[in-house]
């Protein structure tokens, strides 16, 4: 049996209930911490668009955590995603390993996935949100919407590219998100068109829409895509938000007008900026920033949720390294994602011009490329690329304690 000592500031708050953050929580209890999660949804979200791992560094990962076989089972099995015109005849077909890499999985039944592995030995608290961080040095009090002030020794922002934490430690969000001129609303719809593993896209220039099956078929997502100068608006004022979506596709055809109604009454609505994290430095006394908060590398990199993951994984396993001193375990986890950030980030540059084209001429040339892909000696380059990217980290065996809820031994 492992009988390493309990490691030093082994009482760990982590905001944000997502994905990297009880990825990491699920970590750092194998390795002896303490950590408590606190969530400003009322409980685990649902909804959400399609994720997806790549390569080796991703499943293996996935497997040391111990839910690859429940992620699969979850899988969304994906086959191509074919474009259409206006009228939905068929212009060109997209390969399924391109979008759905080696393992997609909706984001909701993933953060359900992850949440089932930790709550037993994991503090939840749903509902509530962190309002101030006083870092003395020797502990962090936390102050808190709803709950009574709490000390903790190190504080995660697990909070998304909105991050709070992020807000409240290093300043305003301007000063580090960087839109790259998109914007994306996703929601669930019924099936209305049919589809089977399949999905169908529509691009008109400076917009995209798009719908695909989940759920072994039982239901659809929608996916609306717009080329837009930053806009101003409420992110806690969802009925804003359609609004945006509505008026940006006014007079667009295909399935527009149908999931433009079915979006009025949608109770997972998402919207947002297709943006990027750029940070000099993930931490700051005894706060730490990951996955989004510290280096969102946006959708169309189709690395957010991989690199998420592995980050918790790293950050877990370099502050068990360094016996809980925060200092040596912050500075190497930075040092040992620097590299692999900048190859996801660089990977979401430019994709944008071709999913989402900006005049007729360029929606025309991207659907002849695509139609063209399958018959070019190149066509399996694209998704070699990106599973290049992400694999181009090399994973430690971090050693895990013997602790209830997780193997010991190690972190393999």
């Amino acid at each position: 049996m492992n009988t390493t000592p309990r490691p030093k500031n082994a009482n760990i708050l982590i905001s944000g209930a997502g994905v990297a953050g009880p990825a990491l929580a699920h970590w750092l209890h194998r390795h002896g911490f303490t950590p408590t999660i606190v969530e400003r949804a009322p409980g685990v979200r649902d909804g959400g668009y399609a994720v997806d791992f790549r390569g080796e560094a991703h499943l293996t990962m996935l497997d040391r955590m111990g839910i690859l076989d429940d992620i699969r089972r979850e899988r969304t099995n994906m086959g191509a995603m074919t474009y259409v015109d206006e009228n939905g005849r068929k212009l060109a077909a997209m390969p399924a390993d391109v979008f759905s890499g080696d393992l997609e999985i909706l984001r909701g039944d993933l953060g359900r996935i992850l949440y089932e592995h930790t709550r037993e030995h994991v503090e939840y608290v749903f509902d509530d949100s962190v309002t101030a961080i006083d870092d003395d040095g020797t502990g962090v009090r936390v102050t808190f919407e709803r709950s009574a002030p709490r000390v903790f020794d190190l504080v995660v922002g697990a909070d998304g590219l909105h991050s709070n934490v992020r807000a409240l430690t290093f300043g305003p969000e301007s000063g580090f998100v960087r839109e790259m001129g998109l914007y994306c609303a996703v929601f669930t719809t019924a099936n209305h068109l049919g589809l089977d593993h399949s999905g169908l896209m529509h691009n008109t220039p400076g917009k995209l829409i798009g719908m695909y099956s989940a759920r072994g078929n039982t239901e659809a997502k929608a996916t609306f895509y717009f080329a837009s100068p930053e806009l101003t608006y409420d992110r806690r004022d969802v009925e804003a938000q359609k609004r945006i979506v509505a008026e940006a596709f006014a007079g667009v055809g295909w399935e527009a007008p149908r999931l433009l109604r079915e979006m009025e009454d949608a109770k997972d609505f998402y919207f947002d900026s297709i943006s990027q994290v750029h940070m000099d430095t993930w931490s700051r006394g005894r706060s730490v920033l990951l996955g989004d908060a510290a280096y969102c590398a946006s959708p169309l990199s189709g690395m957010g949720t991989g690199l998420s993951m592995i980050g918790a994984y790293v950050l877990a396993g370099e502050l068990a390294a360094a016996g809980g001193d925060h200092r040596v375990g912050f500075a190497r986890y930075e040092e040992a994602m620097r590299a692999y950030v900048k190859g996801c980030q660089k990977a979401g540059d430019g994709v944008g011009k071709w999913m989402v084209p900006d005049s007729r001429f360029m929606s025309w040339f991207v659907n002849q490329n695509y139609r063209l892909l399958p018959y070019v000696p190149w066509k399996g380059l694209i998704a070699k690329g990106v599973r290049k990217t992400a694999n181009a980290i090399t994973l430690k065996d971090y050693e895990a304690r013997d602790v209830p809820g997780g193997p010991g031994g190690t972190s393999r």
